[in-house]
């Protein structure tokens, strides 16, 4: 059974008018239960983790000081949302997630986080609505417990996943792969195992054909027993802060491909939703539910 990672503190309160659509967070399962394509027993709550989690990749006092909001001014712009102790629960029940969502993966073939995704939170700093980094967490939960050796990250988020190629630049268990938007955010990138910048209004095709080169060679280099595949859909078309040209179907293409490919090829594979912030809602419901509705075809 496809296994799936919420609570309802994922939806946080926000002012009206800020550009982080926290409502996908409430209407992603109501669409994927309306429509039948998951009850209510491929849902699980995460909960609050033992810190020792969170400091496996994050620097202690880092750690602490987002716990008891203490970051200074400038760090805490960064993030983009206002700190509370309930926003800081929140990222801690995110990542706690994408550990149990891991294991299931590893006992049912892929699992999925509704939220996650946090690749731009780095080893001593949160940015861009990212604190804790849920799948470098992840990761390393998964091999302390013996469970995996080596990991493969592949992130299609348009956004650049900086703060993961910096907590794993000195770690060859776990390989980093970001394809991402050249002239997006992060203006200055980490560098990733393996990075590939695409051009403003890369398509559907040139997308779809980089991918189809570059993750069996990953693969077959690799030899990784997990992977973590971080799905944003910010590569649409109409997303706000994405400069890409993609259509829903060329983001349901992409996504197939990759869930086929861990099919295929066996690999356990744990996805975090990642971004999306076009103008309409509904049209990032719509990309995120295609993610699931091909997990339940190819896996179940």
């Amino acid at each position: 059974m496809l296994k799936i990672a919420h609570h309802p503190i994922y939806h946080h309160p926000l002012k009206e008018g800020h550009r982080f659509p926290m409502i996908k967070y409430d209407l992603l399962p109501e669409q994927l239960l309306y429509e039948g394509t998951c009850t209510a027993d491929n849902f699980f709550e995460p909960e609050i983790p033992d810190n020792k989690h969170f400091f496996t990749v994050h620097e202690p006092e880092y750690f602490f000081d987002l716990l008891n909001i203490t970051l200074d001014g400038k760090a805490a712009r960064k993030i983009g949302f206002p700190l509370s102790e309930v926003l800081i629960e929140r990222e801690m029940v995110i990542a706690d997630g994408t550990m149990k969502a891991s294991e299931f993966a590893l006992q049912n073939g892929i699992a999925m986080n509704i939220a996650g995704g946090t690749h731009h939170a780095f080893s001593n700093r949160g940015e861009a609505f990212c604190m804790l980094n849920d799948q470098a967490i992840g990761a390393k939960y998964l091999q302390n417990k013996n469970l995996v050796n080596k990991i493969l990250i592949v992130d299609l988020d348009v956004h650049q996943g900086n703060g993961t190629a910096e907590i794993f630049k000195n770690d060859a268990s776990v390989f980093t792969f970001s394809m991402h938007g050249k002239s997006n955010y992060p203006f200055v990138k980490e560098k990733s195992d393996l990075d590939i910048a695409l051009e403003n209004d890369t398509n559907d095709d040139e997308f779809i054909s980089i991918l189809k080169q570059t993750l069996p060679r990953l693969i077959a280099q690799e030899q990784p027993d997990f992977i973590y595949y971080l799905c944003g859909v910010d590569v649409l078309a109409t997303d706000k802060l994405g400069k890409l040209g993609m259509s829903l179907e060329g983001c349901a293409a992409r996504d197939e491909y990759v869930l086929q490919t861990c099919f295929d090829k066996r690999i356990p594979v744990m996805c975090s939703m990642g971004g999306g912030y076009s103008k309409d809602v509904n049209r990032v419901v719509e990309a995120h539910s295609n993610t699931f509705r091909l997990a339940q075809e190819i896996f179940f």
